[in-house]
């Protein structure tokens, strides 16, 4: 397994986010899926890794917004189905906080749905709580906003 930084628009991460947009958005409506473009993914604040495997295919992604003043939140947090359960998504995690970390980060924040249970309980495994919505973000049935100190 190896975890980089690399451009989000690589025909194999597209694909990575292709399929979570599959999974999301028949979850929700419209108006509470949250996901971010690969315009979005490609501003200078954001940093976005990918997963590959030993062989170099990608196996999951990720990226932190960094936000003024101190925080990033984080977007298209995803490992393939296949590849779950051997540390991957701790592991991508762990790199994106630390990228953020070393951008002036001091937490990260996250939207996630409640129809996602298998993320909900992945994030409080890593020392996220709940909190009220943060940056643009409203009140939403449909949404769990949490955070998780990185310093």
């Amino acid at each position: 397994m190896r975890i980089a930084l690399e451009p989000p628009g690589r025909p194999d991460v597209v694909a990575l986010i292709d399929e979570l947009d599959a999974y999301q958005k028949p979850l929700y409506p419209p108006e509470s899926h949250h996901g971010i473009d690969l315009e979005a993914l490609s501003q200078p604040n954001v940093v976005f890794a990918v997963v590959r495997d030993d062989q170099g295919a990608a196996a999951g992604c990720g990226a932190v917004v960094v936000l003024p003043p101190d925080y990033g939140e984080l977007k298209r947090m995803y490992v393939r189905p296949a590849q779950r359960g051997n540390g991957l998504a701790s592991a991508l995690l762990a790199f994106l906080a630390r990228e953020a970390a070393a951008r002036g980060c001091a937490r990260l924040m996250l939207e996630t749905g409640v129809s996602q249970p298998e993320a909900l309980a992945f994030y409080r495994r890593e020392g996220f709580v709940p909190r009220r919505p943060f940056g643009h973000y409203v009140d939403d049935p449909q949404s769990v906003f949490m955070e998780r100190s990185i310093r």
